[in-house]
């Protein structure tokens, strides 16, 4: 029987993401994965550990892959039953001793491989709070399920960055995107200012991504709101000229519902589906499903208007925080961040009401 394989030894000191204790756990059958992580262990320092399914020797796709089939229907009809799930070789893991876990894994028939929903199926829970990232690998389906069965196997864990998506078409190019994710993840932070989205009469606030794109942004919207005009395009984005032009950090990403990204330096794009492009990061919208995001956007044209909020995320938790310890912000009652007492408030404005923060829609 194969062990449990911890490849490599010691942790590198960088800042960001990777500053701690890092574990990657991957499963391979085509070994497709398999390269993946050899070469991420050119750029990283982590504890590596293989999952192993318990019977050897199987041909997930012999019958027209019959046997791969029928476990990912199982999981499918019963995701809850641990019956469901295939027997791996047991893993002795110390979670503990980790604050990131990177998960690589192969996607099969749109989901993500049995024996990885397995590992995650039983240790999910213990992997709650820790720092997840994710890379799949495919021949060219999207991934999109694949994040959504991480995310329901740890339903408490930190996702951090999108997906990296590794297929067929980007495959030779492989070492480059790993190193570009790799760099984002490390680099990885947010502005202070919040981006004020509006249609029609709702609004929805937005996480900025800190790179000299949103910074230019962010000095445009300072001066006075944009509209603009956008667009459905390939059933999974809105898309509009902003009618200017901005800085460029495009790398290849594979974007999920709620991304907000720039397209050719001048087009904002916000996905409620998901795609993988060159593009540059801008952000994501907060607290939104994909049903109360298509529903946001609507069918067919539709106006947008950014601009920032009046409030910033930096800090509002502290003050919430604060203001509850004294006393103030409880009850039913509504306060701005400086603890005064507000009858209303507009849409779009953020408020402190019974220690908790809210924003206004019209929703």
């Amino acid at each position: 029987m194969r062990k449990i394989l911890f490849l490599l030894s010691g942790l590198l000191m960088i800042s960001g993401v990777f500053a701690q204790n890092t574990l990657l756990v991957y499963y391979s059958y085509t070994n497709n994965v398999r390269s993946i992580v050899n070469e991420l262990s050119n750029h990283l320092d982590v504890d590596i550990v293989e999952i192993l399914p318990a019977e050897e020797g199987l041909r997930y796709e012999a019958d027209n892959y019959a046997i791969g089939s029928a476990l990912i229907s199982a999981i499918r009809d019963n995701p809850d039953d641990a019956e469901s799930y295939p027997a791996i070789k047991p893993v002795d893991i110390d979670f503990s001793r980790y604050d990131n876990i990177i998960i690589a894994t192969p996607l099969w028939w749109s989901n993500m491989a049995a024996p990885m929903q397995s590992f995650l199926f039983q240790n999910g829970d213990e992997m709650g709070g820790k720092n997840i990232s994710l890379i799949v690998s495919s021949a060219s389906s999207g991934i999109s399920s694949v994040v959504a069965d991480a995310k329901r196997l740890i339903p408490e864990g930190n996702f951090i960055e999108e997906a990296l998506w590794i297929n067929n078409n980007n495959r030779s190019n492989m070492p480059t995107l790993l190193e570009a994710w790799i760099r984002n993840i490390k680099s990885s932070k947010h502005m202070t200012e919040k981006l004020s989205i509006t249609v029609g009469n709702t609004t929805y606030l937005a996480t900025l991504v800190d790179n000299r794109s949103t910074q230019a942004l962010v000095a445009a919207l300072k001066e006075s709101p944009i509209t603009y005009k956008a667009q459905d395009y390939g059933n999974f984005e809105k898309v509009g000229s902003l009618g200017r032009t901005f800085p460029t950090n495009n790398e290849e990403t594979t974007t999920e519902p709620g991304d907000i990204v720039l397209y050719n330096g001048n087009q904002m794009v916000i996905f409620y589906g998901t795609n993988s492009w060159s593009y540059t990061r801008l952000g994501k919208i907060d607290n939104i499903t994909v049903d109360q995001l298509k529903n946001f956007l609507g069918d067919g044209d539709c106006t947008i208007t950014l601009s920032l909020s009046s409030q910033s995320v930096s800090g509002f938790a502290d003050t919430a925080f604060s203001l509850k310890g004294k006393g103030v912000g409880l009850g039913t009652n509504k306060y701005d961040l400086q603890g005064r007492e507000v009858e209303s408030c507009g849409t779009g404005q953020i408020y402190i009401q019974n220690g908790e923060k809210w924003m206004k829609t019209d929703k």
